[in-house]
């Protein structure tokens, strides 16, 4: 499976950088998600679960507060005032 690069970025820091799989949001307009290639976007997002699935099938789960998911030809950028992990690493 196709990845691309991925940060997961709050006025603390990046809550995530590296590679993802397929990254699944709950946009204005309802749930998305982004894998490779996507076409190039911009949306704001609502609060809620974050899901970053990894090419090694594994899932992390975070729980954000909505934000800005910038989706851009060799990067994909979630700006979020808060970001929590619910899962551990």
């Amino acid at each position: 499976m196709s990845t691309f690069p991925l940060i997961v970025s709050t006025p603390g820091g990046n809550a995530y950088q590296g590679e993802a799989a397929v990254l699944s949001v709950r946009g204005v307009e309802g749930e998305l998600a982004v894998m490779a290639h996507h076409v190039p976007f911009v949306t704001a997002t609502k609060p809620g679960v974050c899901k970053i699935e990894l090419e090694d099938g594994s899932v992390r789960l975070g729980r954000t507060d909505g934000g800005i998911l910038t989706v851009a030809k060799d990067k994909v950028t979630l700006l979020a005032g808060c970001f929590t992990w619910v899962d551990t690493e």
